[in-house]
């Protein structure tokens, strides 16, 4: 079996290990291990964006593909460019790989044009596979497609060993520095938390939105917490592991969030975790067999919430010993990769149904 894998150039540099790319570079190789033959072409913009010429190299790499021929395009390629896949939708088998719906993305991206241009791609598309429930369940309500053809591929997990040896209120928060991970609303919670014994890392690229970044190390110079806060940048392999190893709990304070790859991470280390009530977190944070959670969810974009939580985990130690007990007991119930590659091997061979008419 053969499939032709079109992703945004970069997507297997360590450097930039944000979910998508983590989750394309792992659904790559894990059809290769499991016998597929894996054609993979990456195309150079700033997607989900593109100018002509992008949009040119697209238009040429769709045209130069066989009739027949079994296709995996990520969204951020897929969702914007309606023009130049529609014409080849009828001739080749074409699944979209949708991390995250254009309408839930917080900046200019999201406009009308670009939304249209998504629903019929989507529409005319063979499959679509998303990473969360919550985000099928967008994609049905927006774009009514048959949900026979919307097909949830969770992000899978490392197994790891033994759970994290902790160290008493060292928080973790992963993921790319930006407005829509919420570091921001994390350090303002920090904020009245001054008397609590506590340290806190960010680790993510730091490079993705440098204003956010200004002001974010402004706003903790000005706090004083130049001594407690750090900004790790990039942490990948061993030192992602230690850093959750180590860690006392993960916040998640995203602000938008498809699935949150970094809570089940953290959960695959025996690490609780504090989350954002918002989108495809409490999907991922799921529950153990007798419905504990691993962790606490608070109100979105609440600063003030996210502080008494906080204050609980740390004055609390019935609290912290209560979920920490949940997390270890969450470890063997979350998906391994192997899980992932089956789900998206059986979306790309799912027999092709009619679809409906594509939007002009």
């Amino acid at each position: 079996m053969r499939v032709r894998v079109v992703v945004p150039e970069g997507f297997d540099n360590p450097g930039q290990p944000t979910g998508g790319n983590i989750y394309d570079r792992r659904v790559c190789a894990g059809l290769a291990e499991a016998g597929w033959d894996v054609l993979v072409t990456t195309i150079a913009a700033a997607w989900p964006v593109p100018g002509p010429g992008a949009r040119a190299d697209l238009a040429r790499i769709l045209s130069e593909i066989p009739g027949g021929e079994t296709v995996l395009i990520d969204g951020l390629i897929a969702s914007p460019a309606a023009a130049q896949l529609l014409p080849h939708t009828g001739r080749i088998r074409m699944t979209v790989l949708l991390h995250m719906p254009l309408a839930t993305v917080l900046d200019t991206h999201a406009d009308a044009r670009a939304q249209r241009s998504e629903r019929a791609v989507l529409r005319a598309a063979t499959g679509v596979v998303v990473t969360s429930e919550w985000t099928r369940q967008q994609v049905l309500t927006r774009y009514a497609i048959p949900a026979r053809r919307v097909h949830v591929a969770r992000p899978g997990v490392d197994r790891v060993a033994a759970p994290a040896r902790p160290v008493r209120g060292h928080l973790i928060c992963v993921g790319v520095l930006g407005r829509h991970k919420g570091q921001d609303l994390l350090v303002e919670a920090l904020a009245d938390l001054a008397e609590r014994d506590w340290q806190c890392v960010l680790a993510g690229p730091l490079d993705r939105d440098p204003d956010f970044v200004d002001q974010l190390q402004t706003r903790i110079t000005r706090l004083g917490y130049g001594h407690r806060v750090r900004l790790a940048g990039v942490l990948t392999g061993a030192a992602l592991s230690h850093a959750y190893t180590t860690a006392d709990l993960l916040v998640a304070p995203s602000r938008s969030e498809t699935y949150g790859m970094a809570v089940t991470e953290a959960l695959a280390h025996g690490l609780p975790v504090i989350a954002a009530a918002v989108g495809g977190l409490p999907e991922a944070l799921g529950s153990t067999a007798d419905g504990a959670r691993p962790g606490q969810l608070v109100r979105p974009g609440d600063p003030a919430a996210l502080a008494a939580a906080l204050g609980d985990w740390l004055d609390d130690e019935r609290h912290r010993h209560r979920l920490r007990a949940a997390a270890r007991q969450r470890r063997p119930t979350l998906p391994g990769w192997e899980q992932t590659i089956q789900e998206i091997a059986n979306a790309l061979t799912a027999p092709p149904r009619q679809r409906e008419n594509p939007e002009p």
